[in-house]
């Protein structure tokens, strides 16, 4: 599959999740730390959307339960959630936000 853009970068604001389709599985797209960053948009928790949670400190919380999870790693910071959420390669071009959602940074396979 590679690298699909998914959005402009404008469409990405610093503190909030963007849900986009790369394929036929939906991702978030979130800013964090000046980054940006790709996860699954499914917490581990409750498999609800994670684009719907606010971005802070390089994290998105779950707006159900209140879990967070790390934008870098996908790791849980917060309970409820003890799984991590896959994350996926992001690239930055003068015309967009690129995801390849073919494979995983941190090694969990999408839910």
């Amino acid at each position: 599959m590679g690298f699909e853009r998914v959005c402009a970068v404008d469409d990405v604001a610093t503190d909030e999740g963007l849900a986009v389709v790369v394929g036929d599985l939906e991702v978030v797209v979130a800013r964090g730390d000046d980054e940006f960053f790709a996860l699954q948009n499914l917490c581990s928790h409750a498999a609800v959307p994670l684009s719907e949670g606010e971005v802070e400190d390089c994290q998105i919380e779950c707006w159900l339960h209140g879990s967070r999870f790390d934008l870098r790693t996908g790791k849980p910071t917060g309970f409820p959630a003890t799984e991590p959420v896959a994350t996926f390669p992001v690239d930055v071009r003068p015309d967009g936000v690129y995801v390849d959602a073919s494979r995983t940074l941190n090694g969990v396979r999408p839910g």
